[in-house]
């Protein structure tokens, strides 16, 4: 340390700077906190539409989005045994467009989709962590024409893609 207190200090503010940017630590992080010496499977049953309004194409899409998270952030195993380690289950419960905003002529400008899921969560290894829970999410700002079925695909995947976060989330992402 003798060393430092006979350098100019214009050198020690060049060169500190240049340590420490040079000492980074990385970290990266999926979002899941699994023991995966304990849980090794996981059952994801198909979600029907229980809900008044219908819309098939939602539940492909949200089925296929929820088993692909676990899939891909997570070294589980899908399995459809009833006796995973890990099982969700569920409906989706509610599908709902509303009008969100009225225009000077006394019709709607913007309308508003939320979609609601409700979870039912067992973790067959630590039951203490199973819950029962509604999910939803909603986009607004459409055009108050779109019904159901005139919704665009990419505003069903941005919903789906914020349910199937949560999910994810509150289930093996305890941190």
């Amino acid at each position: 340390m003798v060393w430092i207190k006979k350098m100019p200090q214009w050198v020690l503010l060049l060169v500190l700077p240049a340590i420490l940017l040079a000492c980074s630590v990385s970290y990266k992080f999926n979002g899941a906190s699994i023991n995966y010496d304990k849980v090794k499977t996981i059952s994801i049953a198909d979600f029907p539409i229980k809900s008044t309004y219908v819309y098939q194409p939602l539940a492909n899409k949200f089925n296929d989005d929820l088993k692909d998270i676990f899939t891909r952030q997570t070294r589980l195993q899908l399995v459809r045994s009833a006796n995973a380690d890990l099982q969700i289950e569920g409906e989706i419960t509610g599908i709902n467009v509303y009008n969100e905003a009225v225009a000077a002529d006394g019709y709607s400008s913007k309308a508003k989709v939320t979609i609601t899921v409700n979870v039912r969560y067992v973790n067959n290894t630590n039951h203490q962590e199973d819950f029962e829970q509604q999910f939803s999410a909603f986009r607004s700002d459409l055009d108050p024409n779109s019904l159901l079925p005139n919704i665009p695909d990419a505003t069903i995947a941005e919903i789906t893609k914020e349910i199937t976060d949560q999910i994810f989330n509150a289930t093996v992402a305890n941190w």
